[in-house]
């Protein structure tokens, strides 16, 4: 890009903008830097939680690379929500709706300040989709960087994380562990600054953002403790004017080939279920033609390699210590699964990028393509009766994949959990929570405290989920959510009643209710209050469509 087509200089050059320039003197740029492209370093950075916590350190050398790689580097924020603190509470239905407000302010300050590039750093779950959505509608020069996992923590000899201590929770109303137990896990699974340290929403977007080429391969895996994240930074900064010189734009880098990648290292990693919302949704921002039904297909013909928490023994530092993120790619690439040709933002391909990775001798996170831990990926969509439009799960090498058992129906998470916590749900029972969809909760919660109290006590292979709300990537067990339609508009969860019959089959990819004329059921039914009638969710539960089609706003 010729320096005269900068976006920067209608702001700046000319007589009529010698005010613009005086407000940047007042910042301390000279008049040689104001002749300099201008990068925007959007910033995620809050205290209200580890995942965030050190990105405004991390800022520091990233801004001094740009710096002296010849550009003025521009940090601002947005905001971020921390799905893991407002978990089960009336402040998880925030989660989702941030993703759009995170994507919007990026790309407000972006176009209004006519950045020539933009980096975005970011960590926890929604701030990493939301970033990538603001890059792909800005289309200027810019990558993504992931602020690193949090290192794993350490309780009686063994690797924990935080999801470990949702499923103590339920363990410990079970009598299993006493309180004395949780608390001291509690004090140690989160042992500093960092995203949650499994293979849950966070690291499985960070992969997705290296995989697809939006994020410098080697960078994401990096944990945010680690020294090693800082001198990456810097390095990385020269890159912001490397994009910019060639010009090399989101939008050359979202390919259906690129999506198809992203897929294939989320079923292959055992990733999050909400990669699927999130990738349905960047689809739909750059006009790729993704269906749910073809990340499906996707996984069916990928193998699950990566034995990763929750539904493995390692935390996301033991996939850096192994070989990284590009370790899983390489393998992909020499099995056929991911396309080593799809470029990357440094001009470069998947499969040149990752060509150098070394990998840890005796290493054992990564499984071998002779022998994977699962045929199939992780990631699957069913269909049937419960949910014409398609429900997600993720299933592990650990996962039952059948389930037949009556409906214990609630309306709101709370009522579900306070029922798991009595002791109200037993062996063989499908636990089913509606209303708690885009629309209907509004803002589709994730269900991580009853899942994890499900399985902490004891019922994680006996009990099954269904829900049109969503799921933590720490999930595990037959949890079925992205139910769609849902309920709130109608769907077929509005018709279930206690005491029916639901049937889930993963090699069939079915989702039923047994001998239910559910259009009869429904033909009396009448949608249920709003919970919001002013501000943000209300507007967003009048304009956020499906799931199965990545409840994005309309238009």
């Amino acid at each position: 890009m010729s320096s005269r087509d900068l976006p920067s200089r209608a702001l700046y050059q000319g007589r009529d903008r010698a005010a613009a320039r005086s407000f940047l003197h007042a910042i301390g740029l000279t008049t040689e830097d104001i002749g300099k492209p201008f990068v925007g370093v959007s910033n995620c950075w809050t205290e209200t939680m580890p995942c965030n916590f050190g990105l405004r350190d991390l800022a520091v050398p990233l801004k001094r690379g740009i710096k002296a790689a010849g550009a003025n580097p521009m940090e601002f924020n947005t905001i971020a929500i921390s799905d893991g603190i407002t978990m089960g509470t009336e402040g998880m239905k925030t989660s989702l709706v941030s993703r759009e407000v995170i994507a919007d302010s990026i790309e407000l300050v972006a176009r209004g300040h006519m950045f020539d590039a933009l980096v975005t750093i970011c960590a926890c779950d929604k701030t990493i989709p939301g970033s990538a959505i603001a890059l792909a509608r800005v289309d200027r020069p810019g990558f993504l960087l992931y602020g690193g996992s949090i290192m794993a923590g350490i309780w009686r000899g063994r690797q924990v994380a935080v999801g470990d201590v949702y499923e103590a929770i339920g363990a410990a109303a079970a009598g299993k562990i006493t309180d004395a137990d949780l608390a001291e896990l509690e004090a140690v699974a989160c042992p500093g600054p960092g995203a949650c340290g499994g293979q849950y929403t966070a690291n499985t977007m960070s992969m997705v953002m290296e995989v697809i080429g939006l994020s410098p391969v080697g960078f994401n895996s990096i944990p945010q403790m680690d020294p090693e994240k800082h001198r990456a930074a810097e390095r990385v900064g020269a890159l912001a004017l490397d994009v910019l010189e060639h010009d090399r734009r989101p939008s050359q880098v979202l390919a259906r080939r690129n999506f198809d990648n992203a897929i294939a290292a989320v079923a292959a990693s055992g990733g999050s279920t909400n990669a699927v919302l999130h990738l349905l949704a960047l689809a739909r921002e750059v006009g790729v033609d993704l269906a749910i039904d073809e990340i499906d297909r996707i996984s069916r013909r990928t193998p699950l390699l990566c034995d990763l928490k929750p539904g493995g023994r390692f935390a996301a530092v033991e996939l850096h210590k192994a070989g990284g993120i590009a370790l899983l790619t390489k393998r992909l690439i020499e099995g056929g699964y991911v396309d080593g040709d799809a470029m990357t933002v440094t001009g470069r391909s998947l499969g040149e990028e990752s060509e150098a990775v070394k990998e840890t001798q005796g290493q054992e996170v990564v499984a071998p393509l002779a022998r994977p831990l699962r045929s199939e990926g992780g990631l699957v969509i069913l269909k049937g009766n419960l949910a014409p439009d398609g429900a997600v799960t993720k299933i592990t090498q650990h996962t039952p994949t059948t389930h037949r058992g009556p409906a214990r129906v609630f309306n709101r998470e709370e009522d579900a959990f306070a029922a798991v916590y009595a002791g109200r749900i037993k062996a063989g029972d499908t636990v089913v929570i509606r209303y708690e969809g885009p629309k209907g909760g509004p803002g589709m919660r994730e269900m991580l405290q009853v899942t994890a109290a499900i399985v902490g006590e004891g019922l994680g292979d006996s009990v099954a989920m269904v829900t049109d709300g969503r799921f933590s990537g720490a999930t595990r067990g037959l949890m079925l959510g992205h139910v769609a339609p849902e309920a709130a508009v109608g769907g077929p969860l509005a018709a279930l009643r206690d005491g029916d019959i639901v049937s889930i089959d993963v090699d069939a990819r079915t989702l039923a209710v047994e001998d239910v004329d559910i259009a009869a059921r429904l033909a009396d039914w009448s949608p249920p209050e709003p919970h919001y009638r002013r501000g943000v969710l209300a507007r967003y539960a009048m304009l956020v469509g499906s799931a199965s089609e990545g409840a994005m706003l309309k238009p």
